[in-house]
């Protein structure tokens, strides 16, 4: 028999999992169950935390190099060549607790040091990332209260589906929030305003050799630049003490600056139900419309379906499928439809295991189609309050059925990686 206790926590865990999307963030910075750091330092009535991360990385597609016994540094090679790299990550966490004020502040600078071991000539492209993350929350849990957040990241990764490997960007997003919770809690509604921009740059300003066209011209990846101003508003319904009606609308400006790509107003509304059906499972149901009225024109059915469930008071499994419709740089709008499935676990208080394998299908406004497939697993172990190691195999492959090796590739990566937390 279930004991009251566990069964109280399994619907927790399930209801955080299912009804608070910043879940699986908060995890990916330590949550492994086990309090992380020493005491800090005492900033007011909280703690800053100082944070070192060091990973070595093996990487089969880190970027566009010279190519192998080349003594011409001005030729780079079309192909994605493999190297070991280095990421040294000093870092920050500063959380300053209050009945009226909450703040919450992470993030670290990411050096990114190409080793030169496997393809002579990468250290050129070494370079500097991060990422911030800044949260306040005024009055809390107050009928009327009021949310402010800005996230910052510099990386190789760009959210920009259009582009692919051998790109950085730069992104800020400032938001505000104003959490409406009338009559006890049961109906919450969150009106929202959001600006962002992103810059894009190539990691070196050579054009690769025996390649052609945007998606490897270093000249036009700035016709990618954006700025993005979105408006949302966000309702949730408690009809039951475990079911929610919820209600999703966003409307977006987003405007380029350079290359001609009209501006985009995009509007996507869905609704549906969000809750858990048993001790063990919680259900997302949503489907909804998005359609662009600017000049492309675009629209789409979007949807989601995710399940979550619960295999032990440490362990979860979770897979669903979304598909959404948003503006980007050159073709104007894509469709993504995306397949996932995620499992983690904590094992004797201390060992995390993890696992993630998503599928997409992006649909450009046009005759573009791309496929993306990526997998990530490893476990993490917590040696110590103040220090953490993990391992790690991602594979991802790319492929379009437009030539260009930058969305074109299959990538294997394995890191080992050390983190201390005071």
């Amino acid at each position: 028999m279930t004991q009251p206790a566990n069964n109280w926590r399994a619907w927790c865990l399930l209801a955080m999992a299912t009804l608070w999307p910043g879940l699986g963030h908060a995890q990916s910075l330590g949550g492994t169950g086990v309090p992380r750091g020493g005491n800090g330092l005492k900033v007011g009535e909280g703690r800053l935390h100082p944070t070192f991360d060091f990973e070595t990385r093996f990487d089969s597609a880190a970027g566009y190099f010279p190519p192998p016994g080349s003594t011409d540094s001005s030729v780079v090679s079309d192909q994605l060549s493999p190297e070991a790299v280095l990421h040294i990550r000093p870092g920050l966490q500063l959380e300053l607790p209050g009945s009226k004020v909450n703040l919450d502040l992470r993030g670290y600078a990411d050096y990114v040091h190409y080793t030169g071991l496997l393809t002579p000539g990468s250290s050129s492209t070494s370079h500097l990332e991060g990422l911030a993350d800044l949260k306040v929350a005024i009055n809390r849990g107050a009928p009327v209260s009021v949310e402010l957040g800005n996230h910052f990241e510099r990386s190789d990764r760009t959210r920009s589906v259009a582009i692919g490997a051998g790109v950085l960007s730069l992104y800020n997003e400032v938001q505000l929030g104003m959490p409406l919770r009338p009559g006890g809690g049961a109906i919450e509604v969150t009106p929202q305003l959001s600006w962002g921009i992103e810059r894009f740059k190539p990691f070196a300003a050579l054009f690769p050799v025996g390649c052609s066209g945007p998606v490897c011209d270093p000249t036009a990846v700035g016709s990618f630049d954006y700025n993005n101003l979105r408006a949302s508003l966000q309702g949730r319904w408690r009809f039951l003490p475990k079911t929610a009606v919820v209600v999703d609308t966003h409307f977006t400006y987003r405007n380029y600056n350079q290359g001609g790509t009209p501006d985009a107003l995009v509007l996507q509304a869905t609704g549906g139900l969000a809750g858990l059906v048993s001790p063990r499972i919680a259900v997302t149901a949503r489907v909804g419309w998005g359609q662009d009225f600017g000049a492309v024109a675009g629209g789409a059915l979007l949807a989601q379906l995710e399940g979550t469930y619960l295999l032990s008071q440490t362990a979860t499994l979770k897979a669903g499928y979304t598909r959404t419709l948003e503006p980007v740089g050159t073709f104007g709008l894509f469709r993504d439809d995306r397949g996932y499935l995620e499992a983690q676990a904590l094992l004797g208080g201390r060992l995390t295991v993890r696992g993630m394998t998503a599928f997409d299908y992006v649909s450009f406004q046009g005759p573009r189609r791309d496929s993306v497939f990526k997998l990530d697993l490893g476990p993490q172990y917590q040696f110590q309050r103040w220090l953490s190691g993990g391992v790690g195999y991602l594979y991802g492959m790319r492929s379009s059925n437009e030539p260009g090796a930058g969305i074109n590739y299959s990538r294997h990566e394995g890191y080992v990686r050390m983190t201390v937390t005071y």
